[in-house]
């Protein structure tokens, strides 16, 4: 005989099964966003949605989003390992009086806590505050990302994880009051990878502080008040053009700085020591600035 406790447990064994479907569709390990779309959608490829923050609720850790056409999808703010990528399309942020993206990853079963970027243009509109404004999170890559405009930072580094490590590469840092990438390291320490990037009229094109050790090649830096610079910092510089910075590489208190196949030209000064070090390998031009300046030491190319 069927009882009324049986029905009961049966019925309560569907709810459980459907809410954790319901779950499990909400969240997609893929999902897509467009400028025709609407957050109210699933996020699906014929159901879209319409802005990052609707749809990284939809998208489950380790899960990407992807842009269908070169729309503007707001601010977002990411607690969890995803990848952004709308690379092709170029999907942007417009980040007026705000930050553009905010990393945030503390979740102890999100083992990764890895953040991607690709393919975004982040717009301060000459009033936003960070670009990428990085809190926690074990690494961030970034490629072929844009980032203009804003009053503090391109790339504000506030990290407290240990062992972050951030990869940039073939990215644009332009028109920033503040720096193209700023390392303020308030826990833990940090490593910079920058390769095939341009930074140029910011405050300091990458500008380091205590507990980053870091490396600049193949990039351009141009146009900013100070090139590079390195605060109690450990920073190698291969292949680079910087040129037309009103500092070019500065070594400041506790600095490390190695310069190797780089062009220092065109800058006010073009080394500057100042409580830090600067090696030079003999493989730099530095030459056409209003003062060259010097390096601490001069090595042959091993």
């Amino acid at each position: 005989m069927i009882t009324m406790k049986s029905i009961l447990k049966t019925f309560a064994f569907f709810v459980f099964v459907f809410a954790f479907a319901s779950i499990a569709e909400a969240q997609a390990t893929r999902t897509w966003v467009s400028g025709v779309g609407d957050d109210a959608n699933p996020c699906s490829r014929t159901a879209p949605c319409k802005t990052f923050a609707g749809a990284i609720s939809k998208t489950a850790v380790n899960g990407e989003i992807n842009c269908l056409d070169p729309a503007g999808y707001g601010a977002v703010t990411i607690t969890k390992s995803i990848t952004i990528d709308c690379e092709d399309t170029q999907g942007s942020i417009l980040a007026s009086l705000t930050n553009g993206v905010i990393i945030n990853v503390t979740s102890a079963t999100d083992t990764k806590k890895a953040v991607k970027l690709r393919g975004l243009s982040i717009n301060g509109a000459g009033n936003g505050i960070n670009g990428v404004r990085i809190l926690a999170a074990n690494s961030v890559h970034m490629d072929e990302v844009v980032v203009d405009g804003f009053t503090q930072h391109g790339v504000s580094v506030e990290t407290v994880t240990a062992n972050f490590k951030l990869t940039v590469d073939s990215c644009n840092f332009r028109s920033n009051a503040g720096n193209g990438i700023n390392t303020f390291i308030i826990a833990g320490n940090a490593v910079v990878s920058v390769s095939n990037s341009v930074f140029a009229s910011n405050a300091t094109g990458v500008n380091l502080s205590s507990g980053t050790k870091a490396s600049v090649s193949d990039s351009a830096i141009h146009g900013n008040t100070t090139g590079l610079l390195a605060f109690q910092a450990t920073l190698g510089i291969a292949d680079c053009n910087i040129s037309n910075n009103t500092t070019g590489i500065s070594a400041s208190t506790g600095g490390v700085v190695r310069v190797m196949g780089s062009m220092v030209t065109g800058n006010g000064t073009g080394l500057n020591v100042a409580g830090g070090t600067i090696t030079s390998f003999q493989s730099n031009i530095l030459s056409g600035n209003t003062v060259d300046g010097a390096p601490s030491s001069t090595l042959p190319m091993q």
